[in-house]
């Protein structure tokens, strides 16, 4: 009964519509918001569910001529007689009340974080579960979206595997390194990751104007000693170093920084781009973290006068991700995959030791977080229509 009609009636002049529902709330709507998104076949095409109607033949003044409703639709008729119903339900979930649109954007973008240090519970599913089970499918891209972080376990151990992720969500995101690529030690290697040296905590593809959301690596082989994986919470450390250091934060998320990428692989490339390495929305929460060391350039478009404040910001940034109780330490083993998102989490290597033959295996793969937040909906509705 939350969605039943109990009254409805104009206001305003007829450029406002009140509900009064069942279970006592009220809910006000704009005669252009309801003229705009009439259902009907000349203004939306259901096979789409997409708007047909034209803004440039909207009439942003409407006024409502008349107005009938029963407990289940509103029906409006316009002033060029233009006929219009609404349904109880599809009205109250876009309800403007501050606590409806609240409550509708959590179910669309799922903003729900836990944030983690060293104590870390890895969240871990089994590979071919994930493949075959939607339950399990959408425990892994939700947990992902929580968490940041996803262990996947019992892959083959060969390359392809990961593959059949990028199957399970939609596709993955091709990259200058292709549409997977080799984490081993090579000779002349073209990224600082296919050598045997420790890697500092970073994101991956800064150089991108529009980095991956979600990482992929599946250990094919794995060296005796070294190569461990370090991960920190970003977020986490994002908030700690506003409590800290205020200053520094304001710096970090307020200056662009210059990223660069060069060389060949799939094909050549030249990438540039300009970031600030804490990123905020509108209402000043982090929503991405924009740092590779490696990939930072030289060329830094500042005043000369802001380098060192910067320099210093970074640093406590950095050191700050470094303490043990925020970072997470564990070694992959053939046949694991870990998943995670690249917007929030750094991650790093412990250096391990070359060999005459590769000792060490990783095959990586990047998805956009578009099309991972496509399946987890997906997922989600197919799992509530069943139950």
């Amino acid at each position: 009964m939350h969605c039943a009609i109990q009254k409805a009636e104009v206001l305003d002049g007829a450029h406002l519509m009140q509900i009064l529902w069942h279970d006592g709330a009220e809910s006000l709507y704009p005669a252009v918001w309801l003229r705009d998104n009439c259902q009907c076949p000349d203004c939306y095409l259901d096979s789409a569910k997409a708007r047909k109607l034209l803004i440039e033949v909207l009439d942003v003044n409407i006024g409502i001529k008349n107005l009938t409703f029963d407990q289940k639709k509103v029906y409006v008729t316009w002033p060029n007689e233009h006929y219009s119903e609404f349904e109880a339900s599809w009205l109250k979930k876009r309800c403007f009340s501050e606590k409806a649109r609240e409550n509708l954007q959590k179910d669309l973008f799922l903003p729900e974080c836990q944030y983690w240090g060293s104590e870390l519970q890895l969240p871990t599913l089994d590979f071919e579960d994930v493949l075959r089970s939607d339950e399990l499918a959408y425990k892994w891209l939700f947990n992902l979206k929580k968490v940041g972080i996803v262990r996947l376990t019992g892959a083959a151990d060969k390359r392809g595997e990961i593959l059949k992720l990028g199957k399970r969500i939609g596709f993955l995101f091709l990259t200058f390194y292709g549409h997977t690529w080799q984490v081993q030690d090579k000779i002349d290697a073209n990224n600082v990751a296919y050598t045997t040296g420790k890697l500092s905590f970073h994101t991956d593809y800064p150089a991108l104007h529009h980095p991956p959301g979600v990482q992929l690596l599946h250990c094919i082989k794995q060296t005796v000693t070294g190569g461990d994986t370090e991960i920190v919470d970003g977020f986490n450390i994002c908030r700690k170093l506003k409590e800290k250091n205020p200053r520094a934060f304001q710096i970090l998320s307020s200056t662009f920084v210059d990223f660069t990428d060069i060389g060949v692989d799939y094909c050549d490339f030249s990438v540039q781009s300009k970031h600030k390495i804490i990123e905020l929305d509108d209402k000043g929460q982090v929503i991405r973290i924009n740092f590779n060391n490696a990939t930072r350039d030289t060329i830094f478009d500042v005043p000369v006068e802001r380098v060192q404040p910067f320099y210093a910001a970074l640093k406590e940034f950095v050191d700050l991700m470094n303490y043990k109780e925020f970072k997470f330490t564990f070694k992959m083993n053939p046949g694991d995959v870990i998943t995670f998102d690249n917007w929030r989490l750094l991650h790093g290597r412990r250096s391990y030791e070359a060999g005459t033959e590769i000792t060490r295996h990783l095959e990586g793969a990047y998805a956009d977080w578009d099309v991972v937040m496509s399946r987890l909906r997906i997922l989600r509705q197919s799992i509530e229509t069943r139950n």
